[in-house]
C-alpha cells in the first residue's frame, strides 16, 4: 500500500500496543504484514556521520506503522463483528453524558439524527466533542498545554531502484538542541520525515532560498535524500501543525460515558505513547468489564482511578524527552548514564531497569516506572557524592601524610606561588 502524506506523524508500536493487538487478534497481521522493526535511534550529526543508540537489548525494537493501514485493519476486524454498525460522515454536534443521549450532522447534506447509548465511549481525539460536553459539569478538571513548536511532514523517496534510501530499521534522528528531525521507514520503501521546530523558526522560512540555506547548515545530508524540489514543494505546501498536550478528569461521568485515548489524555508525540497509550486504555477497560462483572456504575469509576495517575505520568514523560531527543542525545552526560544503565541491567536484570526501557518493553504502569526512575537517580546521585567524599579523604590523609613527612614543604609552595604572582601584573590590584 503506498504511503500517503499529510498531517499525520507515523507510529511507533510498542509492547503496550501490541499487547491490546494481541488480545483482539491482530497482533500477527499488523506485525508480520506491515510492521518494520527499528532496534535503535540513528543519530545523524551535522557533518553526515552516523551513530547509533540501542532502544535496549539487542533483540528489542519498536515498530514503524503507517496510521492509515492500522485504521483500515482494526475497521476490517470490526466490521466482521454482526453487532457493529459503523457510520461515516457524522459529526457528533452535542450529546448528554447523563443519559446516553447524541445529536448527529451528517456531513455532507446537514442532516441531524439523534441516538441512544447505554454507553457513550468518546475515542474521538484531542478536541473531543465528548470531553467538550463533560467540560460543562463542575468539579471536571481540564488542562491544556500547546508547546511552542510545531511540526511539518515531509517525505524522503524510495531510490531510483526502488529500495530504502537510509538504513531501514532505525527512528533516524536529527538532532539540533532547540529543533530536530525524524524519519520513520514506510512499507514502500518511503520514509516519512517530521520536522519539529519552534514556531518562528518556520515563521523565519519563508524563502526557497532561506529553506536551503537552513538545512544546508542543520540537515546537509538530507537535501540529497529529500531532494532540493520536493523540500521547497512540500515546505510550502503545507502549514506547521500545533503540538497540544491533555490532561482532565475524572474520565467519566455516572455509568453512561467514559473517554479514552487522545481524548482523556492527549500528549506530544516524543515518547511514541500516544497510541500505546490509548490500546492500554481499551485493555485494562476490558479486564475491568469482566472483573466487575460489567457492572458500568463500578467500572467506570474504577477506570478514572486507575488509569489517571498513568496517563498524566505518559503526558508528562512525553514532554521530557522531546528535550531528550532534540538536545541531551548529543550530551556525553546523558550517554555515558546510557551505558551506566545498561551496565547495571547486565548485572541486575530484575532491579535495575532503565526507563525507556520500563515505558517501552514492559507493561509496568507508567506511573511506576516514573517512581522507579527516581529511585534509580538518588542511587546515581548518592553513589556519586559517596565517591567524591572517599577521594576527598583519600586526599586529604594523603596531604596530612606530605605535610607530616615534608613539614617545611607547604612553606616553600606558598613562598614560590607569591613570587610567581608578584611577576604577572595581572594579578596585581
Amino acid at each position: 500500500m503506498k504511503h500517503v502524506t499529510g498531517k499525520s506523524i507515523n507510529l511507533a508500536l510498542s509492547v503496550r500496543g501490541r499487547s491490546s493487538l494481541k488480545a483482539v487478534g491482530l497482533e500477527d497481521e499488523v506485525i508480520v504484514r506491515h510492521a518494520i522493526p527499528m532496534y535503535a535511534r540513528l543519530i545523524h550529526d551535522r557533518d553526515g556521520s552516523r551513530r547509533p543508540i540501542p532502544y535496549g537489548k539487542s533483540d528489542q525494537c519498536i515498530f514503524s506503522v503507517g496510521r492509515r493501514f492500522l485504521n483500515e485493519v482494526l475497521l476490517s476486524a470490526a466490521e466482521k463483528h454482526s453487532n457493529v454498525n459503523i457510520h461515516f460522515n457524522h459529526k457528533l454536534v452535542t450529546c448528554d453524558p447523563e443519559t446516553g443521549s447524541m445529536t448527529f450532522e451528517r456531513y455532507p447534506s446537514k442532516e441531524i439524527t439523534t441516538a441512544q447509548a447505554d454507553l457513550i465511549v468518546g475515542c474521538d481525539g484531542a478536541f473531543s466533542a465528548v470531553r467538550r460536553q463533560m467540560l460543562k459539569r463542575p468539579r471536571f478538571n481540564y488542562s491544556q498545554t500547546y508547546i511552542p513548536h510545531g511540526y511539518m511532514e515531509l517525505t524522503i523517496p524510495a531510490t531510483p531502484d526502488g529500495q530504502f534510501a537510509m538504513e531501514v530499521n532505525y527512528l533516524h534522528i536529527w538532532p539540533r538542541d532547540s529543533f530536530m528531525m525524524i524519519a520513520l521507514p514506510n512499507q514502500d520503501k518511503t520514509y516519512t520525515v517530521t520536522l519539529f521546530m519552534p514556531y518562528e523558526n518556520f515563521e523565519d522560512l519563508i524563502t526557497p532560498e532561506k529553506l536551503l540555506d537552513f538545512f544546508f547548515e542543520n540537515f546537509p545530508d538530507a537535501i540529497p535524500l529529500i531532494g532540493k524540489k520536493n523540500l521547497i514543494e512540500d515546505y510550502f505546501r503545507l502549514k506547521p501543525s500545533p503540538l497540544i498536550s491533555v490532561k482532565c478528569n475524572p474520565y467519566h461521568v455516572g455509568d453512561k460515558t467514559v473517554i479514552m485515548g487522545d481524548a482523556a489524555h492527549a500528549m506530544v508525540p516524543f515518547y511514541g505513547q500516544g497510541m500505546n497509550a490509548g490500546f492500554e486504555d481499551c485493555l485494562i477497560f476490558d479486564e475491568l468489564l469482566e472483573r466487575e462483572n460489567f457492572q458500568l456504575a463500578r467500572v467506570l469509576p474504577e477506570f478514572t482511578l486507575y488509569r489517571t495517575p498513568d496517563a498524566e505520568a505518559i503526558c508528562d514523560l512525553a514532554m521530557y524527552n522531546y528535550v531528550e531527543m532534540r538536545h541531551l542525545v548529543n550530551s556525553k552526560s546523558f550517554l555515558l548514564r546510557k551505558k551506566c544503565d545498561k551496565f547495571l541491567n547486565l548485572i541486575f536484570a530484575d532491579s535495575w531497569i532503565p526507563l525507556y526501557t520500563m515505558v517501552t518493553f514492559s507493561k509496568k504502569r507508567y506511573h511506576l516506572c516514573v517512581k522507579n526512575k527516581k529511585w534509580q537517580d538518588k542511587v546515581i546521585n548518592q553513589t556519586i557524592w559517596a565517591v567524591g567524599v572517599s577521594a576527598s579523604v583519600v586526599g586529604l590523609s594523603v596531604f596530612a601524610k606530605l605535610l607530616h613527612n615534608h613539614p617545611h614543604w607547604l612553606e616553600a609552595a606558598l613562598e614560590s606561588l607569591n613570587k610567581f604572582k608578584l611577576s604577572m601584573p595581572l594579578f596585581h590590584n
